[in-house]
C-alpha cells in the first residue's frame, strides 16, 4: 500500500511537472508565433521601401536623361546660333565685295 502511494504521488509530481512544462512551452510557442507575425510585417514593409525606392530611382534617372538631353539640345541651340552668326557675316562679307 506504501508503495502504491509513492508511486502514485510519483505520478502526480511528473503530471504536474509535464503540465507545468507545456504551459511554459505553449507560452514560448505563442510569443514565438508574435514575434513572427511581427517580423513579416516589418518584412512587407521593407519590402514596400524597396520598391519606392526602385520606382524613385527609375523616376530620377530618367529625369536625369532627360536633363542631359535638354542640355543636349542648349548646346546644339548655341552652335546652329553661331553657325548662323558666321554664315551671316560671310553674305555681309560677299555683299560688300560685289
Amino acid at each position: 500500500m506504501a508503495d502504491d502511494n509513492r508511486t502514485l504521488t510519483l505520478f502526480a509530481t511528473r503530471l504536474r511537472q509535464m503540465i507545468l512544462h507545456y504551459r511554459e512551452v505553449r507560452k514560448e510557442n505563442d510569443e514565438l508565433y508574435a514575434m513572427v507575425d511581427t517580423k513579416e510585417q516589418e518584412i512587407k514593409r521593407l519590402e514596400s521601401q524597396l520598391e519606392q525606392a526602385r520606382n524613385d530611382y527609375n523616376s530620377l534617372k530618367m529625369a536625369r536623361m532627360v536633363e542631359l538631353t535638354d542640355g543636349d539640345m542648349e548646346s546644339a541651340k548655341k552652335r546652329l546660333n553661331r553657325l548662323i552668326r558666321e554664315v551671316n557675316k560671310c553674305i555681309t562679307l560677299l555683299s560688300s565685295g560685289n
